[in-house]
């Protein structure tokens, strides 16, 4: 049988990487989608074209029923879950001196929360099967601070917390928890607020000369969750073509 991933925000940008990186590495790939059944239909037939199982689960990652949920029609679909990959993610830029209450709220709940307790689920499940598992973070080179998403920041360095903690809390059942934080990458997100020479010219910036392409995300996700990493946990993996070198 299959191994199976879950990938929280999986219709576009780095999760939509995600699940086809994990589709070609041999795994049924659970597509957790918000908003965009089309996009999310694209992404399964990419995973089918494969050879593996896709299921599309819809859903909002940022209460802790909606979490619970997605674990668990991943677990009806394939009937287990090895890999949790926390893509989910929102960046409302605002200056800080703008910011509301409803925004900070906003930006917590799906960035922080969400991932906290899609790996509570993800992790009770893979306890529960007594096979172990993998769970991937995803955090962002924003942690140095960004002017225009302070709760943005916030959500990111803090999931470099969680990440360490439930490493130390899911070693003892095999579960291995990493992060990876991305730079600047060639996906929707930077096109909010930015045009298009800013991007190119912020590229220009980074010392390898270009953005990040999704699939290098992705591929440093799989390796994360295989074997080949077996013995790395409650690390954070910055890739950002040496734009952040903490």
């Amino acid at each position: 049988m299959a191994k199976a991933v879950l990938v929280t925000g999986a219709q576009q940008g780095i999760g939509r990487s995600c699940a086809l990186a994990f589709a070609a590495a041999g795994y049924d790939v659970a597509v957790n989608w918000l908003d965009d059944v089309a996009a999310a239909e694209a992404v399964a037939a990419g995973i089918r074209a494969a050879g593996q199982r896709a299921a599309l689960v819809q859903g909002d990652v940022a209460g802790v029923a909606g979490c619970r949920a997605l674990v668990q029609a991943t677990l009806e679909a394939f009937g287990r879950i090895d890999v949790l990959v926390n893509n989910a993610g929102i960046f409302p830029r605002v200056p800080f001196l703008e910011m509301t209450e409803q925004e900070w709220d906003r930006v917590l709940a799906v960035n922080l929360k969400g991932s906290a307790f899609c790996a509570q689920a993800a992790a009770r499940a893979m306890v529960a099967a007594g096979h172990g598992g993998a769970i991937v973070n995803l955090s962002s080179q924003s942690v140095r601070g960004t002017p225009v998403g302070v709760h943005y920041s916030a959500t990111k360095t803090g999931v470099l917390g969680i990440t360490r903690s439930m490493a130390l809390a899911l070693a003892p059942h095999g579960i291995r928890v990493n992060a990876i934080a991305p730079g600047t990458t060639d996906t929707a997100q930077p096109r909010y607020g930015h045009s298009e020479e800013e991007l190119q010219a912020m590229g220009r910036a980074v010392p390898l000369g270009r953005l990040g392409r999704p699939e290098e995300i992705a591929d440093l996700a799989v390796h994360l969750a295989s074997e080949k990493a077996a013995w790395v946990t409650g690390q954070v993996w910055h890739i950002n073509g040496g734009s952040y070198m903490p």
